[in-house]
């Protein structure tokens, strides 16, 4: 996803109360799908021995999740719309076409260069919504300027603190940080248990204990404090009346709007 923002300023309307649908027609697809969500499980593991380890600064395990995202925006644009994915979305964004096709391509296009900007810039969540219907599973790319929860951890980053402080209290402070850290770190590999527990092995687990699953995610940064949410979200049986046979864009369910308002994004999303 390199060099988008100098062709691309954002355009956060593809996004706006979307998501993409995904068919599951097959075993194949289902295996597909299961070893996505079990590299994000990874993805999260991979980020708690980073936060856990006091030798690696913070912003190593942000990164290193910022680029599992990225990947994973490019590798679903591949699929969809091929190598010259990037022609493609910016003939929607032109109006130079508007098939379903070029929405998808554009749909993760604006979400992967989103991802680079809360990559980069403070006071920006990423929180996306995954859920599983039994012959589809659908991708809601969400981003906020911020959210309010009890439910969210919170961890400081001395590295990104711009206070001056005295040697004392920069000690304290230094080991307060590590704590957060470590506890951020067992939060991240609950999550990791909490995805693979909704997306289970299609070869191991009976059709009717996975047809329905679901996990609302949420990360961002104000300031020298990160936070990091992550749930359990029910979908809805009678969300879809009709399956499908190709990707495509639908309108958000009642899943997304229920998660926005339980974590405080309703009057932040990035519209």
């Amino acid at each position: 996803m390199e060099g988008k923002q100098e062709r691309f300023n954002g355009d956060a309307r593809i996004l706006h109360q979307r998501a993409v649908r995904i068919p599951l027609p097959d075993d194949e697809a289902e295996r597909v799908f299961h070893e996505n969500m079990r590299t994000i499980a990874e993805a999260h593991e991979r980020k708690a021995d980073l936060l856990a380890d006091p030798d690696v600064p913070l912003l190593t395990a942000y990164d290193e999740e910022y680029a599992h995202a990225a990947e994973s925006f490019e590798r679903r644009l591949r699929q969809v719309a091929g190598d010259d994915y990037e022609e493609v979305a910016m003939a929607y964004f032109r109006g130079d076409r508007d098939d379903r096709v070029a929405k998808i391509a554009a749909y993760y296009v604006e979400g992967g260069w989103r991802v680079q900007q809360w990559a980069t810039v403070t006071e920006m969540v990423y929180a996306p919504l995954i859920l599983r219907y039994p012959d589809s599973f659908t991708v809601n790319v969400r981003f906020a300027g911020g959210y309010t929860t009890s439910a969210a951890v919170y961890y400081e980053s001395p590295e990104h603190c711009s206070e001056e402080l005295a040697d004392e209290h920069a000690e304290t402070y230094y080991e307060e940080s590590q704590y957060t850290q470590r506890q951020a770190a067992e939060y991240a590999r609950g999550t990791a248990d909490l995805i693979r527990e909704e997306f289970p092995d299609p070869d191991e687990t009976p059709f009717e204990e996975r047809k329905y699953g679901g996990v609302a995610l949420a990360g961002g940064r104000q300031g020298s404090v990160f936070s990091e949410l992550s749930k359990r979200v029910a979908p809805d049986p009678d969300r879809f009346s009709e399956s499908v046979s190709k990707p495509t864009l639908v309108e958000t369910g009642p899943e997304a709007r229920r998660t926005e308002s339980e974590l405080g994004l309703e009057r932040e999303i990035v519209r």
